[in-house]
């Protein structure tokens, strides 16, 4: 099994649509920008984050969870079992805008 594989998100709760691309500032290390129709009320913007993700990269909702920023619109996420072109599919995110 590869070892897991963390991305760096910027949350934008309360979107009028959700939607994953982009980067948050230049530089390496931005994090990617998702954007989720769910308010930052009792985790609903983080698990909507969580799922949007997984759906983004094509992955299962199992694989990515949340390692800090629970009540941060800054979050680190942790993509367990990744595929083989993990970094691929991250660097396509990050230039859809």
């Amino acid at each position: 099994m590869p070892p897991p594989t963390r991305l760096a998100v910027r949350v934008r709760p309360g979107a009028s649509r959700t939607k994953v691309g982009g980067l948050y500032g230049e530089g390496p290390g931005a994090p990617v920008v998702v954007a989720v129709t769910a308010r930052a009320v009792d985790g609903a913007a983080t698990d909507a984050v969580l799922e949007a993700v997984a759906a983004s990269l094509g992955l299962r909702p199992w694989q990515v969870t949340l390692v800090r920023g629970a009540t941060s619109r800054d979050k680190l996420l942790e993509i367990l079992d990744p595929p083989a072109d993990i970094d691929l599919r991250i660097a396509h995110l990050a230039n859809r805008a």
